[in-house]
């Protein structure tokens, strides 16, 4: 990496001051890989269907636990989502010694569904003990869990809370857990951020305008200590000490049409 004298100015003052995300006690994984999308991930007309065919009270309320939304990469956007109104049929594998695996048989109006795509899910490589059952997942408690969601290839940054832990993440959408989420999600949705990150960070950037938000690159990010004052443009400028030609530097390189 080639970099200018006020590059290499910048650079060094936000590694002097920050502390690599890495270290910031977070975890970060990826969404749900089902191995056939077409049968697991369903539209709510769908999930009401499968609702209606369930022959009791009983199995209708075990079912409407199991079938939780879902966001896909395409779905999140910056402090917020659009849900397209997808679900996700989350039969799955368990956690060896602490959860145990969906039974299909205890849900027989998702099994009569799953069985219309019965030659699809029973040749997948992403399943679990049973063709009904999603992969092993390590991190599954997470996805109900407070959480950043985002997508990896963007056009800017685009990260949100999940305060609730209501929707679950599709393969091509990623959840950060840990503390500090809302101080974490103002550093990752900042403009001077998204800056450090694609010019410094091998790989985070994509283009002229595209983002690569790759676990590998974000955990690099050095992200200063916790800090009262809001976390905004000037407030970023007084942590690093950043001269005024330092920051137009920055600005003219977000909007080069400036």
């Amino acid at each position: 990496m080639i970099l200018s004298p006020i590059e290499q100015s910048i650079k060094r003052k936000i590694e002097a001051v920050g502390i690599p995300l890495k270290d910031w006690d977070i975890q970060i994984n990826y969404g749900i890989k089902t191995g056939c999308n077409e049968a697991f991930i369903i539209t709510t007309d769908k999930r009401n269907e499968i609702l209606s065919n369930c022959n009791s009270d009983e199995e209708r309320q075990r079912t409407e636990e199991l079938i939780r939304p879902i966001l896909r990469g395409r779905d999140i956007k910056r402090y917020g989502y659009d849900w397209a109104g997808r679900w996700l049929i989350n039969t799955h594998n368990g956690i060896k010694d602490k959860i145990p695996r969906i039974n299909i048989e205890d849900y027989p109006a998702v099994k009569a569904h799953l069985d219309q795509f019965w030659d699809k899910i029973r040749d997948r490589a992403d399943q679990g003990d049973t063709p009904y059952n999603l992969r092993n997942c390590a991190y599954m408690e997470d996805f109900s869990k407070p959480k950043i969601m985002y997508s990896e290839i963007v056009s800017e940054p685009q990260f949100f809370i999940d305060n609730t832990g209501q929707f679950y993440p599709e393969a091509t959408s990623f959840i950060l857990v840990g503390k500090h989420l809302e101080y974490i999600l103002g550093i990752l949705n900042s403009n001077i951020y998204a800056f450090f990150f694609k010019k410094f960070y091998a790989g985070g950037g994509l283009g002229e305008t595209g983002y690569r938000y790759k676990k590998q690159f974000i955990l690099k990010l050095p992200v200063p200590k916790l800090i009262n004052n809001p976390l905004d443009s000037k407030t970023i400028i007084s942590i690093y000490n950043l001269s005024d030609e330092e920051y137009h530097y920055i600005i003219q390189q977000m909007n080069p049409k400036l």
